[in-house]
């Protein structure tokens, strides 16, 4: 029995997503000093969802600055220091915010590089909250992984567990393009397993891949951010009933990991993607377009025959409108969320 039990396998340590984008940024403010952090209440209040809790006490204000609610010019530093061959972390409390400052992420960061003809890169990190929170109003639930996925010259990110969090703010750090990291406030203080490789000060998660969460036959579900774990919870319940389902946790929106999805379609037949944000013109809408386009000049319209159905929101509740274990198991005929079905 001594024998058998030594070959338990032993629990991983448990990891908030909150910890872990903390320990990602400490890892490479350790690491490289032209890395620095700036936003509202980062430093003294320790960031108001306390992912930088400690940064300030262990770094100073050199590196961990506080700013006024000026999103337009606070990025606007921190785009101009990424130009003067600095790595600023600009935080904005939502990404909502940005929005007072997406003239500086699209036509100061993402787009100098291609206007400098080469010769000026804008190394930054635009991170934040993204999506629905809990009772916000609509005002700050907005799901920017669409718009910001649109913007040639960025790169976009969205972790969905620790793993993903740590990995990604790492990979976004060390970039010498601007990448934008989309977060959830909802996420942040959820414990996940955090594998031993992920504990290294050298993980990394490759910028541009997603990840195969479950493996299956029967149907492709591709999420990214909070609503992969919902796509988990009902790929769960459908395996029950014989359906088995592939997930595929996204991480990046831009580049997308089209090679990823079309190998899963093509061995499934079926599509259904789910996001926090509006269909129109939405990450799903993206994806079943290059299935349907056979963007890696693959045959996948070959493997298969069904028709896009769009799933429309259709409830004024937001609990009903957003993305839920039981919306992707009735993806058939839902019509509470955004998700796609082909």
């Amino acid at each position: 029995m001594a024998a058998v039990s030594g070959l338990v396998r032993r629990p991983f340590r448990q990891v908030t997503v909150r910890d872990a984008i903390n320990q990602g940024m400490d890892e490479e403010l350790e690491r490289d000093e032209k890395v620095f952090l700036l936003g509202e209440e980062v430093a003294q209040y320790d960031g108001a969802y306390k992912v930088s809790r400690g940064l300030w006490k262990k770094y100073g204000d050199k590196r961990i600055i506080d700013t006024p609610i000026s999103e337009m010019g606070f990025a606007g530093i921190a785009v101009g220091a990424a130009m003067a061959g600095l790595r600023p972390i600009c935080e904005f409390m939502t990404f909502n915010f940005s929005m007072q400052a997406i003239d500086q992420v699209i036509n100061s960061a993402a787009k100098t590089y291609y206007m400098s003809g080469g010769l000026q890169s804008v190394p930054i990190v635009f991170r934040g909250p993204n999506g629905a929170s809990a009772g916000v109003a609509a005002q700050h639930s907005q799901c920017f992984a669409a718009w910001y996925g649109h913007c040639p010259g960025l790169k976009v990110v969205s972790p969905w567990n620790s793993e993903d969090a740590k990995g990604l703010i790492k990979s976004a750090i060390r970039d010498n393009n601007p990448v934008v990291m989309l977060e959830n406030e909802l996420m942040y203080g959820v414990p996940f397993e955090f594998p031993p490789e992920a504990q290294s000060k050298d993980f990394l998660v490759p910028i541009g891949k997603a990840k195969i969460e479950r493996q299956g036959t029967h149907i492709t579900v591709v999420s990214h951010s909070r609503p992969v774990g919902h796509c988990l919870e009902a790929a769960a319940v459908l395996s029950k009933e014989g359906v088995e389902c592939e997930v595929i946790n996204m991480r990046t929106i831009r580049p997308m990991d089209m090679e990823t999805i079309e190998a899963s379609v093509m061995k499934t037949n079926h599509l259904v993607t789910v996001e926090g944000g509006w269909p129109q013109f939405g990450v799903g809408a993206e994806i079943c377009a290059r299935i349907m386009e056979g963007i890696s000049k693959k045959p996948v319209l070959e493997y298969s025959q069904a028709q896009i159905k769009r799933l429309k929101l259709a409830f004024a509740l937001s609990q009903l409108s957003l993305p839920s274990p039981r919306s992707c198991i009735q993806f058939p005929g839902c019509s509470c969320c955004s998700c796609h079905w082909c």
